[in-house]
């Protein structure tokens, strides 16, 4: 890939990231039932991890499934079976996503920590090439391989030159979760 010098910066032309807040397996999240206690006065736990098998273990309730749901459903979900079990007659519930671990994007080639990360809303290239431990001295910062998965289910290519972002001649790359980022060996 040529990348010209001098001339206007390359502004990626991939489709705009998408945030998908629907729950996942190892999704942290925080479920909070306003005013329940348990039989010592002691707050209810608040802090949950979405098991393997898509469940969170509540207090009264038990497993619930709640994969693939978002964090408005939760909500009704959980009000639902406390009134189901008669523990409350109008329960208030809200659901706050931590962290969703299972929602990732992928860096690779020359970054001093290629992997997967979790990604954050508005998460940008620069942040993941910081979780990623920055550039290898062999990096070519101007060839940047980003590749996302259009909503149609179409694979899109397209390459950025990390000093159009660092520079500010153009905005950080957002990123979503499945995008795929490569950043090549400078041919020098």
């Amino acid at each position: 890939m040529v990348v010209a010098c001098g001339g206007a910066p390359h502004v990626p032309n991939l489709p705009n990231a998408v945030n998908s807040t629907t729950l996942g397996i190892g999704d942290l999240l925080e479920i909070r039932i306003v005013g329940a206690r348990m039989s010592e006065g002691k707050e209810l736990p608040s802090e949950y991890k979405v098991a393997p098998d898509g469940t969170v273990n509540l207090p009264f309730i038990g497993p619930t499934p709640i994969v693939g749901l978002e964090p408005n459903e939760v909500e009704k979900v959980v009000q639902a079976k406390l009134v189901e079990g008669e523990f409350y007659t109008h329960p208030q519930v809200s659901v706050v996503v931590r962290t969703y671990f299972s929602k990732r994007v992928s860096i690779t080639g020359q970054v001093k920590k290629p992997d997967s990360y979790p990604i954050e809303t508005g998460m940008g290239l620069r942040k993941l090439i910081s979780l990623a431990g920055g550039f290898t001295d062999i990096a070519s910062e101007g060839n940047i391989i980003i590749q996302r998965k259009a909503k149609n289910g179409k694979l899109v290519v397209d390459y950025v030159d990390y000093s159009d972002i660092r520079s500010g001649r153009i905005g950080d790359v957002v990123l979503q979760a499945g995008d795929y980022v490569e950043v090549k060996k400078s041919p020098i």
